[in-house]
């Protein structure tokens, strides 16, 4: 084979590979600042974290968290809503920048996202029927049917299989273990199925103590059962491949922390400061 015939399969090989190769550290970062845009995923449904308000405009903690970040970027904030099976498996290949959806960062789910800053902690806690009052402890809720959201720490931690790979996480026990767990796309869902009834769909769901609040206020027929199970950090993700992004992040959001941008959001939308571990 001459040169230039070897030069030309050379070229021809690379251009076969080429689609293979990750994305180019900084890409992500380079089409926000061109497109003044950054397209973030975030849930709906989970008053007050993130729910479609009487206008019919996506709005929350976590809405506002993420309209922050992009603020700080240059950029506006445009939402989207896939679905958290879809934000949790990474390769998003560019249909979102971001995800600002109470993530709980893990082992698991960092070999796909990184997870440049934690942002709050909530603390999840079971959530029964009011007209129930024989369940005083998760743990008298062993055996029975308990709601979670698909995929999610909660589920993880009703099967006893949670993982939580942060610094400053406080210890927690397993102290319930259903005797079935249902799940849901999201907790509204499983709220739901609850309001039907003591039992009628479900026994219980494990929830966390702002859409629980949340739900009672609205006039749900529901109790807080006992007290927090655990406390979940929560963190913003971006897919992986962008180092640069991520260290973007990270400043931005320690800077949103330093200078109380976070602690007032907290407190706008929760009523208390869950930007620190108690």
């Amino acid at each position: 084979m001459n040169f230039n015939a070897t030069k030309m399969l050379l070229a021809g090989m690379a251009m076969v590979v080429a689609p293979l190769v990750p994305a180019h550290a900084g890409e992500t970062l380079d089409r926000v600042m061109e497109t003044k845009t950054l397209i973030g995923a975030t849930a709906d449904g989970y008053p007050p974290v993130a729910f479609t308000d009487e206008n019919n405009q996506l709005t929350g903690f976590d809405v506002e968290v993420a309209r922050e970040i992009a603020k700080r970027l240059g950029a506006e904030f445009k939402p989207v809503t896939p679905s958290w099976e879809a934000q949790v498996a990474g390769n998003w290949a560019g249909r979102w920048d971001i995800a600002v959806g109470s993530m709980t960062p893990t082992k698991a789910r960092a070999e796909v996202l990184d997870f440049p800053a934690v942002y709050y902690y909530t603390p999840a806690i079971l959530v029964a029927h009011k007209d129930n009052a024989t369940y005083q402890k998760a743990s008298d809720l062993d055996g029975k049917v308990v709601g979670a959201c698909a995929a999610c720490s909660y589920e993880d931690y009703l099967n006893h299989k949670l993982v939580m790979d942060v610094e400053g996480v406080p210890p927690f026990e397993y102290e319930v273990t259903p005797g079935r767990i249902q799940t849901y796309e999201s907790d509204g869902m499983a709220f739901d199925d609850l309001r039907l009834g003591d039992g009628v769909r479900v026994d219980a769901v494990l929830s966390n103590i702002p859409t629980a609040t949340a739900a009672i206020e609205n006039n749900m027929p529901f109790r807080m059962v006992g007290e927090p199970l655990v406390y979940e950090p929560l963190a913003v993700a971006v897919d992986k491949g962008d180092p640069e992004f991520s260290a973007k992040i990270t400043e931005i959001v320690d800077a949103m922390r330093t200078d109380g941008t976070l602690k007032v959001l907290s407190e706008k939308w929760f009523g208390v400061d869950l930007t620190t571990v108690k």
